[in-house]
């Protein structure tokens, strides 16, 4: 069994969707971040390697830094990247009820499915649980939610319904052999 402890990166104060769009992280509340490296073990890190990911998971430190892994990344909205929700409905307003009614396999223009994102990131976090008996996984909301979906057993609406704060901590448990997944913890901030 191995053990993953899910983090959200911090918060980027973004109001439109930067699924892929690299931007930073606010990591100036020291006093939760503290609360952070009191919560987690002292296992390697991994995250996303896009920077808000990448310097959360650099504030962990002293733990072992793991390389960053493209496969984290959130999901990809493609033509949607940096646009409100309300701006996206505007421009394609069928897509976009479509993408809310049926979020499993809708995808934006140019961007990826919720399936296709969920499939990346639980492909890689079963080959990290495979390597490690203990991880920090710093990534997204959307991988998070996905991980712990499966994990839980929850549709994919329930899954987006979840509360995954910035700097939160998910835990989740899985067989590297392909076995049940317990989750242990679900958006626990420090």
């Amino acid at each position: 069994m191995s053990r993953l402890w899910l983090v959200r990166h911090g918060p980027t104060h973004a109001r439109a969707m930067v699924g892929w769009t690299d931007v930073a992280a606010d990591l100036s509340d020291v006093h939760a971040l503290s609360r952070l490296h009191g919560l987690l073990p002292g296992a390697p890190v991994v995250s996303s390697d896009l920077r808000r990911a990448v310097a959360t998971g650099d504030a962990l430190a002293p733990r072992p830094r793991l390389p960053s892994l493209p496969a984290l990344r959130e999901l990809h909205f493609g033509a949607w990247e940096r646009l409100t929700w309300d701006e996206a409905a505007r421009a394609d307003p069928v897509l976009a009820r479509d993408f809310l009614d049926r979020p499993g396999d809708v995808r934006p223009p140019g961007g990826e499915s919720w399936n296709a994102m969920a499939g990346r990131v639980n492909d890689t976090l079963d080959g990290l649980a495979r390597a490690h008996e203990e991880l920090i996984v710093v990534a997204h909301f959307g991988p998070i939610v996905a991980a712990v979906a499966r994990a839980a057993g929850l549709s994919t609406a329930q899954a987006l319904a979840l509360r995954i704060a910035p700097l939160s901590v998910s835990e989740i448990v899985l067989d590297p052999q392909g076995g049940p997944a317990l989750v242990r913890r679900i958006g626990d901030c420090p």
